[in-house]
């Protein structure tokens, strides 16, 4: 007797496979849906609208790919042959014998007449051509679903499906559920447009889908708790419908939802069996190594597990949708939850490896010269010393004072000891301290790192320590510590290697402003303003953004105290509108740029706003000097604009000790005392309090002036008057009380005519910086002058309460519309700006100015400065 008389063929409509084994109804079943399931009609019409011969849903284990092909053929009008696969159907003549009885089954035409392979390993061509046939030349089309086609090994089955599927035509509509890409040619189909796919990231929930599923199982969650939920998962359904049915039986589901440890739940038991345990040992073993990692390449996966061939494992383990996500570039990371899940495994199954494998990470990573995994990698290692010296050597301490990531790396280093005792360890704890301003922590390790370094130590080391020393004499006011740290950190700049230093344009830029600030408090205006330039008008970019606008309200402060407060408040708002367009924290919270508003405001006798402002910008502690006087500065001035003399004097003092004194703090603390001995009619004392520093500071003359003059002392208030430097760096809030005070003196001398001339130019000059605090502070003897007619039209509408202008004619448009830098040059234009003035003011040469100048002329058809103002404004420009 042979083996076919033994086990004959199965007759037509048999109801065993060719191994003689009786078909399990379950594999043509269509699978039931939970109580709990969601229908997400996306997904559905996604499948409805694109009928195309060949659909493939392609996600991870517990994806949602099942339920979705389920829900979609359940609402199909036409049978649907369902068929899932698993490890025993193995074998062309296996499948296609499970494929015919799916097709029997579910009552779908194709199968009639078409007797089921004989043999488990192989298939008759023939077969094949009469089930292309008959699918193919029926009057409707018939779906076909394989659910688990993943469990496919044989490439010659695919092959057989694909003829099956192009000659069928439009007869066969077949839907492929998987974890991998089939072996069909899915380019072909993709090319022709004859296939829809929908992948990992469309089967992911969205947070209102997840809040819909959460009600399905009796939970309730905001959709911006569920968006933190997806966010962890992924949108993973598996995993979301794990969590919620775990939630259910906790006392505080909504709790559980955010807090769940991922790694002791029924979520880890499904990705342990269906992901971990599906892949050999070796895979194991890197699948739970890179668990520490971020992310990860071939290479890196290579240092932590010993291997060589890490990187067409990883390629394999995405290709089966193994939770292991592509990055591009050969990077990889995995989901997160199955990142948590793999690190508790890793630390029950090897205990103490956890430090190991982030060491070996940080010394790879930083060959590959990516510093800032280096470092967090080598802090969860627990080695400070390693750590502290990478981010020494590479240069990047002033990254812990400035940029994106300063607080990311303070907090990084927060966690490391007094163990560590390596100059860079001491370095690191210094800038660490002194970034928050803390000279009694941060001084002592700085001290101990330059006792650690001499002149032979590391280059990058010394600069670091230079740039520290510059912080310090910054928080102590001590421009002649700045000037030696700065030269020190020259001198070290030349043992380091010039890419080293390009890659850190943060260090020349800190260098700068630090020295910068010291000199301005030291009152060497021209010297800060050079410093603190080269800073503002230098490289553009995240890691110099905090010290540029730094720059920029220091340089704010100065045109400040200059007189130039439109300048000041223009530089004050680029510092702030610069360091979010980067993205960078303000500096210091923007402190001393919203300070000088503040002061600008109170000028302008905006006093409203100043209050605002001074309100809404809490005092950094501890502060630095400069820092410290432009908040004395602003909330005295305030304080005397409201009458209050003595709380002004009471608020004059910083507060803050320097090791040099600064003449401006001095002048400005002169100013408000004079004022207290002026508003309790003692004008002898208020002058002689501001003649002792008159000359420091013009301001000063000009309140000694104004007190001489109270005091009925002209010929000596006029002196004083005589004395200021007009054509010097002295801006419109000086002159414009120069202009004041000599009107006064020739009021009172019976001049009327040069008073009134006087009067002119002190409103010409204000109108333009909106300056109405020195008319108020002139006192009685202003108002009948400006009640004469060419005195009111100058104080209408800014100064004075005035019929508004009568509309103007209409301009004829423009026929090339401005650039954005030519409306900037007309914006100065109408601040009555000068040429030189617009260039310094925008960091830009005056032959550029010029070029814009020319054609904004060209484009409003004017040809001189005025006429373009005027052009401007009747364009609505300005």
């Amino acid at each position: 007797m042979t083996d076919n008389d033994e086990h004959p063929p199965p007759s037509y409509g048999a109801s065993v496979d060719p191994l003689g084994d009786p078909f399990l109804r379950t594999r043509f079943a269509v699978p039931a849906r939970p109580a709990t399931f969601l229908r997400r009609e996306r997904l559905i019409e996604h499948l409805d609208r694109s009928p195309t011969p060949l659909t493939m849903i392609n996600g991870a284990a517990g994806a949602g790919k099942t339920l979705l092909a389920a829900d979609w053929a359940a609402g199909l009008r036409s049978p649907v042959a369902w068929l899932t696969l698993d490890a025993a159907i193995q074998g062309p003549g296996m499948f296609w014998a499970h494929l015919l009885q799916a097709l029997r089954t579910s009552g779908a035409p194709g199968a009639e007449g078409i007797g089921p392979p004989v043999d488990a390993s192989r298939v008759d061509r023939a077969l094949l051509t009469r089930l292309a046939a008959r699918l193919g030349g029926g009057d409707r089309t018939v779906t076909v679903v394989l659910d688990e086609y993943d469990r496919v090994t044989a490439p010659e089955i695919s092959e057989q499906l694909e003829f099956v599927l192009h000659h069928a035509g439009p007869g066969l509509r077949l839907v492929l559920v998987t974890r991998t890409e089939p072996l069909l040619p899915l380019h072909r189909h993709r090319a022709a447009g004859t296939m829809t796919e929908i992948r990992g990231a469309e089967l992911a929930f969205t947070p209102e889908e997840t809040v819909a599923l959460l009600e399905r199982h009796g939970l309730r969650l905001t959709v911006q708790a569920a968006a933190a939920l997806v966010e962890r998962t992924r949108g993973w359904a598996a995993g979301l419908r794990l969590c919620a049915l775990a939630a259910r039986e906790n006392p505080d589901p909504e709790r559980y939802l955010k807090e769940f440890e991922a790694g002791h739940s029924t979520v880890a038991d499904f990705l342990l069996v269906e992901v971990l345990k599906r892949q050999p040992p070796a895979t194991q073993d890197l699948l739970l190594r890179v668990s520490v990692l971020d992310r990860f390449c071939g290479e890196l996966a290579n240092a932590l597990t010993g291997r060589a061939d890490a990187g067409p494992v990883l390629t394999g383990l995405h290709s089966e949708n193994a939770f292991v996500e592509d990055l591009g570039h050969s990077w990889y990371r995995l989901h997160p939850l199955f990142r948590e899940i793999l690190r508790a495994h890793l630390r029950e199954r090897r205990p103490g490896l956890e430090p190991e494998l982030h060491l070996r990470a940080a010394r790879w990573l930083r060959c590959c010269g990516a510093l800032g995994d280096t470092l967090a990698h080598g802090a969860a290692a627990g080695d400070w010393d390693f750590t502290t010296r990478a981010l020494v050597d590479e240069l990047a301490i002033g990254q812990l004072l400035t940029g994106l990531r300063s607080g990311d790396l303070a907090d990084l280093f927060s966690g490391m000891g007094p163990e560590p005792t390596s100059p860079a360890a001491n370095l690191v704890r210094a800038a660490r301290d002194l970034s928050r301003r803390d000279l009694d922590h941060g001084l002592p390790p700085l001290r101990r790192a330059e006792e650690q370094l001499d002149a032979s130590g590391p280059a990058a080391a010394r600069l670091s320590c230079a740039l520290l020393e510059t912080v310090v004499a910054r928080l102590t006011g001590s421009p002649d510590h700045a000037e030696q740290a700065v030269r020190s950190a020259r001198e070290a700049e030349r043992e380091v290697p010039a890419q080293l230093l390009d890659r850190h344009p943060e260090l020349p830029a800190l260098l700068m402003t630090h020295l910068g600030s010291t000199r301005l408090w030291a009152g060497r205006f021209d010297e800060a303003r050079a410093a603190l330039t080269t800073v503002a008008a230098g490289t553009a970019g995240a890691a110099t953004a905090l010290p540029r606008g730094d720059s920029l309200q220091h340089l704010a402060l100065l045109d400040y105290l200059d007189g130039w407060p439109t300048r000041a408040e223009r530089k004050a708002t680029a510092a702030a509108h610069g360091t979010v367009r980067s993205g960078s924290p303000e500096p210091s919270g923007g402190e001393l740029g919203r300070l000088v508003l503040a002061a600008v405001a109170v000028d302008r006798n905006e006093l409203a706003e100043a209050r605002t402002l001074l309100h809404d910008t809490p005092p950094t502690v501890p502060q630095d000097p400069v820092t410290a006087a432009g908040r004395s500065l602003a909330t005295s001035r305030l304080l005397l604009a409201q009458g209050r003399a003595r709380a002004a004097l009471a608020a004059v003092e910083p507060g803050v000790r320097a090791d040099v004194a600064s003449p401006w703090a001095r002048c400005h603390a002169a100013l408000v005392a004079g004022a207290a001995h002026l508003a309790e009619g003692r004008p002898r004392e208020a002058a002689e309090v501001l003649e002792e520093v008159a000359g420091e500071e013009p301001a000063c003359a000009v309140g000694a002036a104004r007190a001489r003059l109270a005091a009925g002392e002209v010929d000596a208030a006029l002196r004083l008057l005589d004395d200021i430097d007009a054509e010097g760096r002295t801006g419109p809030a000086v002159l414009v009380r120069v202009a004041l005070l000599r009107a006064q003196a020739a009021d009172a001398a019976g001049d009327t005519g040069t008073a009134r001339r006087l009067l002119a130019q002190a409103l010409t000059e204000a109108r333009r910086e909106r300056l109405r605090r020195p008319f108020l502070e002139a006192g009685g003897w202003l108002r009948p002058h400006l009640g004469t007619a060419p005195l009111r039209h100058l104080a209408a509408g800014w100064l004075l309460p005035g019929p508004a202008a009568p509309p103007a004619a209409p301009a004829p448009p423009l026929v090339e519309p401005l650039s954005g830098r030519e409306l900037d040059v007309l914006q100065r234009l109408a601040q009555m700006m000068s040429t030189e003035d617009v260039a310094a003011d925008l960091y830009v040469s005056v032959n550029t100015v010029k070029t814009h100048l020319k054609n904004a002329y060209r484009k409003l058809a004017v040809n001189r400065r005025h006429d373009a103002v005027r052009r401007a404004r009747e364009l609505g420009l300005l």
